[in-house]
C-alpha cells in the first residue's frame, strides 16, 4: 500500500497533489482494504467509481476500484486485492454515490454478486434540475468549482505500477461526489423533485439485476430485425448460441460470429459442415473447437424452431400515417421539459412517445412523474382535445382546440394530382 505522492501538506497535515486536489490512498492489502469496509459501512454515503477494460473479452474486467466515505478516499488495486467483501458494504443501509453508474453496476454484479441496495447517481439527479446530462467534471465545475485534472482516454488501467497521473486522476472521481451529492438534493428537495430522482436511480439499479436473455440477443442486430419467416427463427437460435459462447469464453461476440454471417447463415440456412465455409463473413477461426459442429445444431434449431417460441421484439415505430403525430408530439414533450427544467431524455425516449401514440397504456409517459410532466399533456393533443401554437421565440403552448381552421386557409389551393397546384 502507500499515499499518493503529493507536493505539499496543508495547516491541518493532510497531504495534497500539486493541483490541490484531496489526499487519496492507494490499497494493495486485503487487511487493510477490509478495515477501510468496517469504518465505511458506519457512514450515510459512500462514493464508488471504477475503470475497466472490456476491448477483448465479453464481460468487463475490473482494473480500478474508487472508494471514498467520510474523509477517507481510497483507490483500490483488485489485481492484489479481493473485491468480493465490498458486497456487504454494497447491501448496507448506506447510501453509493456514482456517476454515470451503468457499467460500473454491471462490473459490481460480476465483481461482488450484487448492486448497491441504495443507489444516488449525480448524473441522474442532475437531470432534474435541468443540467442535462454531463460528464462528472462538467458538472463539479458548474456546481462547485471544481476543475478535475484532464483525462487520458488511452491509460492502460491494468498496467502495474499505474502512473502517478492516473491514480490521482481515478481519486478524483470519488473524491466530491458527496458535496455534488448534497447541492444537488438541496435543490431537489426545493423543486419538489428528490422523489423523482430517487425512484429513477432504483430503476436503474433493479434494471441491472435482470441477467440479459440469450434468446433476445438477435435483436441487437439491426439487419436481422428486418428478416422474415423462418430466418427469423434461424437468427435467434443462431444469435442466442453465440451469446452464450461469447460469455463461456469470456470473447466479445463480434469475435464468435460476426453479424454478418448470422444474417447470412439466417437467410440461407446450412445444411452441412461444408456449407459453412460458403457463408459470408465466416471463416475457419470461428468453427475451431466445435463450433462448427454446435453452430449447425443451432441453425437446425431455429429452422425447426415453432412458432410459439419465436421471441420478437417490441413493434418499433408506428405506421406511416401515425409519423406526423409522433413529430408533434416529440416537440411537445422537448417544451414541456424545458419548461419544467428537465433533461428530455428523462422524461421520455422517442420508444415511449411512440408507445403513447399507438394507444400502448404501458407507457411510461402515462405513470408517476412522467405522466403529470409530459403524459397527460401529450395524451389531450393527440385526442384532438387540444392544439399546438407558437408563442413567439419558438415557444410551443398548448392551447383549447376550436375546430375552426385559421383565416386564409380555405384561399389556398389543393394540389392537383402530381402534387403541384391544379
Amino acid at each position: 500500500m502507500g499515499r499518493g505522492r503529493a507536493s505539499g501538506v496543508d495547516r491541518d497535515g493532510a497531504v495534497t497533489d500539486r493541483s490541490g486536489l484531496p489526499a487519496y490512498r492507494w490499497i494493495d492489502d486485503q487487511r487493510e482494504f477490509d478495515a477501510f469496509l468496517g469504518a465505511a459501512a458506519s457512514t450515510p454515503t459512500y462514493a464508488l467509481d471504477t475503470e475497466f477494460h472490456r476491448e477483448r473479452t465479453y464481460y468487463a474486467h475490473l482494473a480500478l476500484l474508487q472508494l471514498a466515505a467520510g474523509d477517507d478516499i481510497v483507490v483500490v488495486d483488485p489485481l492484489a486485492v479481493d473485491v468480493a467483501p465490498l458486497r456487504g458494504l454494497l447491501d448496507s443501509d448506506s447510501v453509493c454515490l456514482m456517476h454515470a453508474s451503468s457499467q460500473d453496476l454491471e462490473i459490481l454484479e460480476r465483481s461482488c454478486g450484487t448492486v448497491p441496495r441504495h443507489l444516488v447517481d449525480t448524473q441522474v439527479a442532475a437531470g432534474f434540475v435541468g443540467l442535462g446530462s454531463p460528464g462528472l467534471g462538467v458538472l463539479l465545475q458548474r456546481r462547485l468549482g471544481v476543475n478535475l485534472p484532464k483525462a487520458d482516454r488511452l491509460t492502460d488501467w491494468l498496467r502495474r505500477p499505474l502512473r502517478e497521473e492516473a491514480r490521482v486522476y481515478a481519486a478524483t472521481d470519488v473524491a466530491y461526489l458527496d458535496q455534488l451529492w448534497a447541492s444537488l438534493r438541496d435543490e431537489l428537495e426545493k423543486r419538489g423533485r428528490l422523489a423523482w430522482a430517487l425512484d429513477e436511480c432504483d430503476e436503474i439499479r433493479r434494471r441491472h439485476r435482470e441477467p440479459a436473455d440469450p434468446e433476445l440477443a438477435w435483436w441487437r442486430i439491426k439487419e436481422a430485425r428486418r428478416l422474415k419467416g423462418r430466418a427469423r427463427g434461424v437468427a435467434q437460435e443462431v444469435a442466442a448460441w453465440r451469446e452464450r459462447r461469447a460469455r463461456h469464453l469470456d470473447r466479445p461476440v463480434r469475435h464468435v460470429l460476426p453479424d454478418l454471417a448470422v444474417v447470412a447463415i439466417a437467410e440461407r440456412p446450412p445444411r452441412s459442415r461444408n456449407d459453412l465455409s460458403k457463408v459470408r463473413g465466416l471463416d475457419g477461426r470461428h468453427l475451431k473447437a466445435g463450433a462448427a459442429e454446435d453452430l449447425m445444431s443451432a441453425v437446425r434449431s431455429g429452422v425447426d424452431l415453432p412458432e410459439r417460441e419465436l421471441r420478437l421484439p417490441p413493434r418499433d415505430g408506428v405506421d406511416s400515417t401515425f409519423r406526423p403525430a409522433v413529430t408533434l408530439a416529440s416537440a411537445w414533450v422537448s417544451q414541456l421539459s424545458r419548461d419544467a427544467a428537465l433533461d428530455a431524455s428523462l422524461v421520455a425516449t422517442r420508444a415511449d412517445i411512440e408507445g403513447l401514440v399507438r394507444g400502448d397504456d404501458s407507457s411510461r409517459l402515462l405513470s408517476g412523474w412522467r405522466a403529470d410532466v409530459a403524459g397527460l399533456p401529450v395524451k389531450r393533443l393527440l385526442e384532438g382535445t387540444a392544439a399546438l401554437a407558437f408563442e413567439g421565440e419558438g415557444r410551443l403552448v398548448l392551447e383549447a382546440r376550436s375546430h375552426q381552421p385559421p383565416p386564409g386557409v380555405d384561399d389556398v389551393p389543393s394540389p392537383g394530382p402530381s402534387g403541384s397546384d391544379g
